[in-house]
């Protein structure tokens, strides 16, 4: 045990490593950027080796630091789950669940309403995340992932197969009587997906429209949506994300088929709460 690391440097490497910024990690932890950096350089030194590289005015984790993490991550979930097992959950608190922006707005909300019109006793906690390193074991009892479900240490559900299609607002919708409309139009994409605008416009038999399209990029499907809600282009999502949206039309009634989807994610090692459980077992019947 000598040769650990002080607990507080290593909380200050796992929140800096999960926020990519000191200041994120040191309002996490309640102290200042300049106590986080500290830390992380004490850190440093008794590993020998640099754990994140520093830009001007970003931060990345070193090769060495993204070796590290995981089992800096599987240490801490470990040390919850034992503390759960030994003194038990308290009644207080909340089910911590993680998603994506959209598929909070669009899928999570109105499920939610419901669920909680069922089950008012219960106590939740939402946590958003968009990229793919922003979800893992901690912090959240349940997670809904996007991808092709290869993840280990997980227990998972599908939402369903996906499909997914060019939406945008109903004035625009009025001049796209064909896909070959698209001409001069702008298409929003929104970028971490494996079937994108080529994929659509290939099964369409238009792929050549691209280049005579504008583009505008995002890094996250609520933009792309409110972007296209507003007439500010074409976007393409999944079908599914249309349930409760009446500011957005298909023009058309070609999808593509993904092979990425939505899941439900829960950690598979850790001690379930009954309220957590019930969470669970509720939004897999709602689907």
């Amino acid at each position: 045990m000598n040769s650990l690391p002080p607990l507080l440097w290593l909380q200050a490497f796992e929140a800096a490593a999960r926020t990519l910024s000191f200041t994120a990690a040191g309002n996490e932890l309640g102290v200042t950027q300049a106590a986080i950096s500290q830390r992380i350089r004490l850190l440093e030194d008794r590993l020998g080796q640099k754990l994140f590289v520093r830009h001007a005015r970003s931060l990345t984790l070193s090769p060495a630091g993204q070796a590290w993490l995981p089992s800096i991550h599987d240490a801490f979930a470990r040390i919850s789950e034992g503390t759960s097992e030994v003194f038990g959950m308290t009644s207080e608190q909340p089910v911590t669940l993680r998603a994506t922006p959209v598929i909070q707005q669009s899928w999570l909300a109105p499920r939610l309403i419901q669920l909680h019109r069922q089950h008012a006793q219960l106590s939740l906690r939402l946590v958003s995340a968009i990229w793919p390193d922003d979800f893992g074991p901690e912090g959240a009892d349940i997670e809904i992932r996007y991808g092709r479900g290869e993840w280990s240490g997980v227990e998972m559900w599908p939402l369903g197969d996906e499909q997914l299609l060019p939406v945008c607002s109903p004035q625009v919708a009025k001049t796209l009587t064909s896909p070959e409309a698209l001409a001069g139009h702008t298409l929003l994409h929104a970028v971490g997906f494996g079937v994108g605008w080529p994929g659509w416009l290939q099964t369409a038999g238009v792929s050549h429209l691209e280049a005579q399209c504008h583009a505008l990029t995002c890094d996250n499907q609520v933009m792309t949506l409110a972007l296209a809600s507003q007439g500010g282009g074409v976007a393409l999502t999944h079908r599914r994300l249309l349930e409760q949206r009446d500011d957005l039309v298909a023009p058309f009634s070609l999808s593509v088929p993904s092979d990425e989807r939505f899941w439900l994610v829960r950690p598979s090692r850790r001690i379930v709460s009954e309220d957590a459980e019930t969470v669970w077992q509720w939004l897999i019947n709602a689907i």
